[in-house]
């Protein structure tokens, strides 16, 4: 399996001859999608998906009910190309299990709508990932990988740490990381560092574009 983290939300999979796009949005580098043999969508905010993106590939499309609307709505020519998934349910994309789980997003303010989300586990081989999309969403058991939102306007610092000491995952590495600046992000990889490897968890934040 081959972990490539590209701009804010986006993660792509590479493992047994299939590539797996989650949430390739306007912050995320067009070449993310290249060569995708399917694409996940985690919620309907733009910065974890654009009809730009999705009309780059020809990729099958994984997401729930009020991404599709949208989709059908932006770009009914991809929209074909959608497959809506619902809470718990268990597909198989080339021998990788996947798992929706999760029905909410983070609550923003509660004068706004609470939008819908789906985060995804993601069994590759022996090893599973975990993108919670924009929630705080917790396993029964713990993910090898927690792609862990690191930054954003529905979350503080303490948050993010217990969101990361509760789903326990070895390894934690940040996304949803265009939100701050350099040094707001250089902050909150310091508190992460600093409160999970006492528990023997590891925290990376990596470089969009980069290999873990």
């Amino acid at each position: 399996m081959r972990i490539f983290k590209h701009g804010h939300a986006c993660v792509r999979i590479e493992a047994s001859g299939q590539v797996i796009v989650l949430d390739p949005g306007m912050f995320t580098e067009r070449d993310a999608v290249d060569g995708a043999t399917a694409i996940l969508i985690t919620h309907e905010h733009a910065d974890h998906w654009s009809a730009e993106q999705l009309a780059a590939t020809d990729a099958p499309i994984y997401t729930i009910a009020a991404v599709a609307e949208q989709i059908r709505a932006a770009s009914p020519a991809v929209a074909e190309r959608v497959r809506v998934v619902a809470a718990g349910e268990r597909f198989d994309l080339g021998g990788t299990a996947i798992t929706a789980v999760g029905e909410k997003h983070a609550i923003i303010h509660p004068e706004l709508p609470h939008f819908d989300n789906s985060g995804y586990l993601l069994e590759v081989g022996d090893r599973t990932v975990f993108h919670p999309g924009d929630a705080l969403t917790t396993l029964p058991a713990a993910p090898d990988v927690l792609l862990l939102p690191v930054s954003a306007p529905w979350m503080k610092v303490s948050e993010c740490i217990d969101y990361a000491r509760e789903v326990g995952a070895p390894l934690s590495v940040a996304i949803h990381d265009a939100v701050y600046s350099d040094a707001g992000l250089g902050i909150v990889d310091a508190h992460l560092g600093r409160f999970l490897a006492p528990r023997q968890q590891e925290y990376r934040r990596l470089p969009a574009g980069t290999e873990l």
